[in-house]
């Protein structure tokens, strides 16, 4: 995982732009999706979804608890918010 030093700001509506090199890097085009992971009082973990059958989800989650030191993530707050999520209807899986 790259750290890149940049300051990305939220507007009125809360977007972000992704800058032009993170993204010509990741091959993020126009209409690709992410899953939204909120990290309890820590932020959110964006995840690229490359065609992944929703069974492979909580595998995901699992990464994330197991990484969480690497990516400087409090694991309580990673458990924290896989324990919230466990606990909404079918994982809280919605496509908007």
């Amino acid at each position: 995982m790259k750290k890149y030093p940049k300051l990305l700001q939220c507007d009125k509506r809360g977007q972000i732009v992704i800058p032009k090199d993170i993204r010509a890097e990741l091959r993020i085009e126009e209409g690709t999706g992410f899953w939204v992971y909120s990290i309890e009082n820590e932020g959110l973990l964006l995840k690229k979804i490359d065609a992944m059958p929703l069974d492979e989800h909580k595998k995901m989650l699992d990464d994330i608890h197991e990484k969480s030191d690497k990516i400087h993530v409090e694991r309580k707050n990673v458990e924290k918010s896989i324990q919230k999520y466990k606990k909404t209807k079918e994982g809280n899986l919605d496509v908007i």
